[in-house]
């Protein structure tokens, strides 16, 4: 059985650095739920579809570690987030 908060909302916190590169959103609607990376000028650069909850916010907990761990080279070079322009 999978319970469901119906809530969706960003990972980041208050406290997150606003300079950062890339935030993530857990996003959950009538299309199921997806985990999406944005950049810092709010501009969505790479979506993830979730199978479920669970999926959703363990794979944002990954990305959002990963924003943390790594350099913004190395991130871009795992999830090869695109470009402002790119389609």
């Amino acid at each position: 059985m999978t319970t469901s908060s119906g809530w969706s909302a960003p990972t980041a916190t208050d406290d997150a650095d606003p300079t950062a590169a890339f935030r993530v959103d857990v996003r959950h609607d009538d299309d199921g739920w997806t985990v999406v990376i944005v950049d810092r000028v709010g501009a969505e650069v790479s979506r993830r579809a979730c199978g479920d909850e669970t999926e959703a916010w363990t794979y944002a907990s990954t990305v959002r570690q990963h924003l943390y761990w790594l350099s913004e080279e190395k991130f871009r070079e795992y999830y090869q987030p695109r470009r402002a322009g790119e389609a």
